[in-house]
């Protein structure tokens, strides 16, 4: 049986006052998967997704997907990346050989 209290919230939903107030609700998460911002005014959108501590930033929709575009967590939400070339370097094992000839 699970202990109850060490589960952790799969998603969470908060009113910010503003901006800048929804910027710092997000970044004081000890989690960063990902965050989707809804409005009318995507110029500042854009400008929050930058500063925004998560793996993903989605513009007023949610889950979009292309082969071509990694994804990941940070902090405590993960730390492997899946899709596009770098999620196919997860799945590598790096090796040198090295043919001295002197």
């Amino acid at each position: 049986m699970t202990n109850v209290s060490s589960l952790r919230p799969v998603a969470s939903i908060i009113t910010a006052r503003d901006a800048p107030h929804a910027l710092e609700l997000t970044n004081d998460s000890e989690f960063g998967l990902a965050s989707t911002i809804y409005t009318r005014n995507v110029e500042l959108a854009q400008k929050l997704a930058g500063e925004l501590e998560t793996g993903g930033v989605f513009i007023n929709g949610y889950c979009a997907t292309n082969p071509c575009v990694t994804f990941a967590g940070v902090k405590k939400s993960g730390f492997s990346r899946e899709l596009s070339h770098f999620g196919v370097r997860e799945f590598c094992n790096a090796q040198i050989v090295w043919l001295d000839r002197h």
